[in-house]
């Protein structure tokens, strides 16, 4: 990816949202994209293909919050004219820049040192955690290996799978050397070295006012390479897309929604560049007891008006275990929440949260004589007490 693509390039648009969009709306819009134009619900379909890449490349930056501040502070800083030239040789109030050094994380500011020009370590420092990621390389960098894209791949677990963790297997595309050509992109594995760009991959051109711009080489498509013999598969290309299945180990107490970075799992890299990383998005199926509150389970246990009046002891469900026994105190309310200690979700360092308990007193819908024949005495035998009394004093007194 070059420079001019981070500055022109409007991920925004791509994905379909609002410059203001929060991480939720991104993440939406990505998914329900990856999903129309996935290589595996389009089989040869190019465009299909060629957008599903765009859509992946637009998440990439958007999705990392400190990737996206350094790309809204890029495009707004061209944008709005943020470079003038002048100063020595360039007109008065301004600097000569050559952005090929600017981009490929030049440490100096104006000739000077540190801090000449009032720009410090250099503008390099502003924009180099930006286009350093998948860029083919600015100045002194150009032959340096490159990075692998990250890939992103979702997976669904049960509920179970996500508190205790489960190894599942995952299918992914991603971009790889074509192995028709092992990666040289020409069918007799032996390219030439283009020679416009002299196998640096790309090309300078003058931007006007003492400005010199780096752009991909268009003759070799930025691989420094020709083929005289474009292959068949990957068009002359080198890269092909690949499908693989991969065991991966999800970890015990991941909750939905959640999205996991596997490191060096994504797509490889080139001329010897490490792979990029693997992020899993992962989806939690709802159970038809338990429930989830942090590190926590929680379950609903209906008691009878006796219990709840009396006390007792009542037997609890746990996830995948043996019951549990609970004391429940006489006068227990309607909807308290009790607690047994280490029955919960397992957390990242081995223990366990604990489950939580709420009352839930079961009226009975249909009553036999002896059981009407009691309540109604139970009835006569509490007629002096109002429940609502203190809620009408609170109410009259607000």
């Amino acid at each position: 990816m070059s420079t001019k693509d981070f500055v022109e390039k409007d991920y925004y648009k791509v994905l379909g949202v609002p410059k203001d969009a929060t991480e939720a709306e991104i993440k939406k819009a990505y998914r329900k994209l990856a999903r129309e134009y996935h290589p595996d619900a389009n089989k040869n379909d190019a465009k299909a293909e060629e957008r599903f890449k765009e859509i992946s490349e637009a998440n990439d930056v958007l999705a990392d919050p400190k990737r996206r501040k350094e790309y809204d502070e890029a495009r707004a800083l061209f944008g709005s004219g943020g470079f003038r030239a002048g100063g020595p040789g360039g007109g008065p109030g301004g600097f000569n820049f050559d952005l090929g050094d600017l981009f490929g994380g030049a440490q100096g500011g104006a000739p000077g040192g540190p801090g000449a020009g009032g720009f410090g370590g250099g503008l390099g420092d502003v924009f180099g955690g930006l286009f350093s990621r998948g860029a083919p390389g600015g100045a002194g960098t150009r032959t340096q290996p490159r990075r692998g894209q990250d890939v992103e791949s979702e997976v669904t677990l049960s509920f179970t799978e996500a508190v205790d963790g489960a190894t599942v297997p995952l299918r992914m595309s991603s971009s790889a050397a074509c192995k028709a050509c092992s990666g040289t992109g020409d069918k007799n594995g032996t390219p030439r070295v283009c020679p416009t760009c002299v196998g640096t991959g790309q090309v300078s051109r003058g931007g006007g006012g003492g400005f010199s711009l780096t752009d991909p080489c268009t003759d070799c498509k930025g691989r420094g390479l020709i083929a005289e013999t474009p292959c068949d598969v990957c068009k002359g290309s080198g890269r092909a897309t690949s499908s693989r299945t991969m065991q991966v180990r999800i970890p015990a107490g991941v909750s939905d929604g959640q999205r996991i970075r596997l490191r060096g799992k994504g797509a490889p890299g080139e001329r010897g560049g490490p792979n990029g990383d693997l992020y899993v998005v992962v989806n939690v199926d709802k159970h038809p007891v338990f429930g989830r509150k942090g590190d926590n389970l929680t379950v609903t246990v209906p008691v009878s008006f006796p219990e709840a009046a009396l006390g007792g002891e009542i037997r609890v469900p746990t996830l995948g275990g043996p019951p549990v026994t609970l004391k429940l105190p006489a006068g227990t309310p309607n909807g308290r929440t009790m607690r047994a200690r280490g029955k919960g979700a397992t957390r990242k360092d081995g223990s366990r949260g604990d489950l939580l308990v709420t009352i839930e007193v079961a009226v009975p819908g249909t009553l036999d004589d002896k059981a009407r024949d009691a309540l109604e005495s139970y009835r006569e035998a509490t007629a002096g007490e109002d429940p609502r009394a203190e809620l009408f004093q609170a109410a009259k007194g607000a």
